[in-house]
């Protein structure tokens, strides 16, 4: 599509959500800032099955006397270069609360992390994801302070409500108040806080507001971003008297950002996080081809945690199977644990109430907490399962008693949610084996820190090599995993995708490159059972990529036996 038409594409959604009085004050400024945009693009602008992504924060690991984001890109590189190719930095902008999720400058690096420097010096290195925190700011930004003080263009940043307004219909993701009282210089103000007091929500019908966001997308991707990750991007128009999540003005502005990228930089990827219920989830594709080119696929953590709770793969293969992408240069973000817990929204419809009830169960019972939300008629359900994923999978005294079983049942589900059509994203403390940290919960009163640890580097680094420690066991097998899975053009991500159904012990799925040539046929044995089974296929001779091991077919099928927990990926040779 030429400029000129993406352009007036841009107007056109100006138009819709602001009208034409305000729409023409916005639109000769964002053109000039489009036009004035100086961005190098990279070589490699197209997905592929080389793309897997580490989420972590910019100062996970640390060493005295040096800069934690100098310390991450060194650790990065020792033990993730040539596995990895894509570094997911969670918010690394001061910020006041929330793990970065607060943030008071969208334009600064945190200082206690380091400076642009460092993060350009990682982006040479590997590709980076930024988050776009566009829903809400800190109370202590430069702009809610001038909001305060009423000063223009601030005093129209922020969402206020008249008191005594109906909010009754509005989702709620948090057991917290959506409205917080500020004291300003023309009295008291009833701002909208989605999720937190300290996180007071952005005005987009501000035309000031919208170019000022503009403004600060253009400047991440000056600054190296190769994905940007919309964060609780769903809640970002509010009309009292509607739910005031997935409108249809937030979905525009989401287009409109994707229009920016293609007439400025093509090669960037805007992904959504939206920890909302499957559908609603994958309304953020849009057409295929104007909207975000990923989505988080959020019902995965839940589905692969009950998956091997039960022992049984028949829900997460009914619902694999039903898995379409949207375009043809769409793709899922298919990930088990990140910064925050396993949210229990994008279950609901997939997983029955008792089933819900029982992973809930079992993470207390795992020495995990649970965060709740509350409905419309104020009663509270859980939201959110807040654990490590690898104490999530398995029992205390599995891990106590059979630490190889207990490596063998979390890498299976990884392997589980890699083997998916789609880009794999594997946070820190997953492929570093970590465990519950309920002393940090202790230190901040917050459920989420039970998972958001920060390491000490060269300590870290001393148990990898430790062979007999479990990070080292997890890390080893993991790492061998994703090398294998990025080296394997049938698992791109916008590949072919087929789930097999051979034994409900069993997850299966046969993944074929883009252009037909590799195919793999993945399988998974959640069961603490060994299990044979025959093997359709086609062609005679099959290896299995990650034990090497050969297999001839007799009469288009291979007989298979899996030990418990088991992963084999079978190539066709």
């Amino acid at each position: 599509m030429s400029q000129e038409a993406i352009r007036a594409r841009i107007t056109t959604k100006l138009l819709r959500i602001y009208g034409e009085e305000r729409a023409e004050t916005i639109i000769e400024t964002l053109f000039n800032l489009l036009d004035d945009a100086s961005l190098t693009v990279p070589e490699q602008t197209d997905l592929t099955e080389e793309d897997a992504i580490l989420i972590t924060y910019g100062d996970q690991v640390r060493r005295d006397d040096e800069v934690p984001l100098a310390t991450l890109h060194d650790f990065a590189n020792e033990t993730l270069k040539g596995t990895l190719n894509t570094i997911h930095l969670l918010p690394f902008y001061p910020y006041s609360s929330d793990d970065g999720f607060s943030v008071i400058d969208y334009y600064a690096v945190n200082p206690t992390m380091g400076d642009w420097s460092q993060v350009k010096a990682m982006s040479v290195d590997f590709q980076l994801m930024f988050d776009a925190v566009f829903n809400h700011i800190s109370v202590q930004s430069d702009w809610f302070q001038a909001f305060l003080k009423q000063e223009a263009p601030y005093n129209d940043y922020f969402v206020t409500i008249e008191p005594n307004t109906d909010l009754s219909d509005v989702v709620r993701p948090r057991a917290l108040p959506l409205l917080t009282p500020f004291e300003t210089t023309d009295g008291e103000k009833l701002v909208w806080t989605t999720f937190s007091a300290d996180q007071v929500d952005l005005n987009y019908e501000s035309p000031a507001l919208f170019l000022d966001m503009i403004r600060v997308l253009l400047y991440y991707i000056e600054q190296g971003a190769r994905f940007i990750r919309l964060d609780a991007i769903a809640f970002l128009w509010k009309v009292p008297g509607t739910p005031s999540i997935h409108l249809e003005e937030t979905h525009l502005i989401i287009q409109i950002m994707r229009d920016i990228m293609e007439l400025v930089a093509p090669y960037v990827i805007l992904i959504t996080e939206t920890n909302v219920p499957h559908e609603e989830n994958i309304s953020y594709f849009g057409d295929g081809t104007n909207e975000a080119q990923m989505v988080y696929n959020f019902a995965l953590p839940p589905l692969v945690l009950h998956t091997l709770t039960t022992g049984n793969a028949q829900k997460l293969s009914q619902w694999a199977s039903e898995l379409e992408r949207v375009g043809a240069k769409t793709a899922y973000f298919n990930f088990t644990a990140s910064h925050d817990g396993i949210g229990m929204r994008p279950a609901t419809g997939i997983l029955s109430q008792q089933e819900i009830d029982d992973l809930v169960e079992r993470t207390q019972a795992n020495g995990g907490l649970v965060s709740y939300r509350s409905q419309s008629d104020g009663t509270q359900i859980p939201y959110e399962l807040n654990i490590a994923y690898f104490d999530a999978i398995n029992s205390p005294e599995l891990t106590e008693n059979t630490p190889d079983v207990a490596v063998n049942r979390f890498i299976v589900s990884q392997a589980m949610a890699m083997a998916l059509v789609g880009v794999p994203g594997i946070y820190f403390h997953s492929l570093f084996g970590s465990r519950n940290w309920r002393e940090g919960v202790e230190e901040t009163g917050h459920n989420r820190t039970i998972n958001r640890q920060k390491l000490d580097a060269d300590d870290l680094l001393e148990t990898l090599n430790d062979k007999t420690s479990l990070r080292a066991q997890v890390y080893r097998t993991y790492r061998k995993m994703i090398k294998i899975r990025t080296a394997e053009p049938a698992f791109h991500p916008i590949g072919e995708q087929e789930v097999l159904t051979l034994a409900p012990e069993l997850f299966s799925v046969k993944r074929t490159s883009p252009d037909g040539e590799h195919q793999v046929i993945a399988i998974h044995n959640i069961s603490d059972k060994a299990i044979m089974i025959d093997v359709p296929v086609e062609g005679s001779i099959w290896t299995d990529i990650i034990s090497e091991i050969d297999y001839t077919s007799l009469e288009n099928t291979i007989q298979l036996v899996l030990e418990p927990y088991q992963v084999a990926w079978l190539k066709a040779q």
